[in-house]
């Protein structure tokens, strides 16, 4: 496990069908998966991809609400993971069928470009939705992400993370990994688990309680599945990944959002910025893989700075000015 995350209504004698809110649904892919998707906020729209894979976007939405204030951000739970589809054909787990589901969602919401936030392994799906699709990403941001090539990745992370948390620790977390599988009370371990698991992701001077995100709000048979077969096998499916002589492609400005102590290596990071032709990296002091719930005063202004700069250029390039 490489993880970086009916009710029914009885009226007499008949059962009431219980509509979702206005703010959520579902969206069918060509290939017969159910995406979840929650809409949040008003304002331009930011599709969302969360960390994974296997997450859902619980793990992520809490800690972006002051986004809501000006935006519609466009959340969905990727497949094998939250309430979108756990497929029993593992084959449909790839990162080539995530990446065209980003293109479904762009499809259903009508966007002729899209503004992409994604956080952890989000990226990976951006990037390549990216590459594939040039003239379809408005601009795009990225929070600690993963780097764009494998190269000793999970060696440089595993040892960063595990040098983080002391032996007792280490021990109680793998023997709660090899639980997912068969635990009976699969939230509460999937609580357990990050109560181990999130502080060696986070700066030392942040404490958990900054996270107001919720790691473990997907419904049991999800979380299982996520943890126990789609973050690996859509691992799997980016092989010896190098993305680098690729990204020169895109045109598109991205903001990359890193923390100075996040366990995935800053080294690595950095050549996000160097592949992709309008990048500007932002190094985050204090804090790690959650740079926007431990430093918000750091990164969302940042961000307001991003997108409004970007809008006023796209105005000059329309001739219609800047009308803020």
């Amino acid at each position: 496990m490489r993880c970086l995350l009916l009710v029914t209504f009885m009226l007499s004698a008949c059962t009431t069908a219980v509509k979702p809110p206005p703010n959520e649904g579902i969206i069918a892919t060509a290939d017969n998966i159910q995406l979840f998707y929650r809409l949040e906020g008003t304002g331009s729209p930011i599709v969302v991809l969360h960390g994974g894979p296997g997450m859902d976007h619980g793990s992520i939405a809490n800690d972006l609400e002051s986004l809501t204030e000006k935006h519609q951000l466009i959340f969905y739970d990727q497949r094998g993971g939250g309430r979108s589809s756990l497929p029993k054909d593992t084959g449909l787990l790839t990162i080539e069928r995530h990446v065209s589901d980003l293109e479904t969602v762009r499809q259903h919401f009508g966007l002729e470009r899209m503004t992409i936030l994604a956080h952890s392994f989000g990226p990976a799906i951006a990037a390549l939705y990216a590459i594939a699709h040039p003239d379809r990403v408005e601009r795009m941001i990225f929070i600690g992400p993963i780097p764009p090539r494998k190269s000793t990745f999970f060696e440089d992370y595993g040892a960063a993370l595990a040098s983080r948390v002391s032996p007792e620790d280490l021990e109680r977390m793998t023997k709660l990994g090899k639980t997912f599988s068969t635990s009976k009370n699969m939230v509460k371990t999937c609580r357990q688990y990050w109560a181990l698991a999130t502080p060696p992701r986070l700066a030392k001077s942040s404490v958990v309680e900054m996270v107001t995100s919720d790691l473990c709000t997907a419904p049991p048979d999800a979380i299982r599945y996520g943890m126990t077969v789609t973050n690996d096998v859509t691992f799997q499916s980016l092989g010896e990944w190098d993305w680098r002589s690729q990204l020169g492609a895109v045109t598109a400005p991205v903001l990359i959002i890193h923390g100075q102590q996040d366990a995935i290596p800053m080294a690595l990071v950095e050549e996000w910025a160097k592949a992709l032709p309008n990048a500007q990296l932002l190094k985050v002091p204090d804090a790690a893989h959650f740079p926007h719930a431990e430093r918000p005063e750091i990164v969302f202004p940042a961000i307001t700075r991003f997108l409004n700069e970007q809008q006023r250029i796209g105005n000059r390039e329309q001739g219609t000015g800047n009308r803020e």
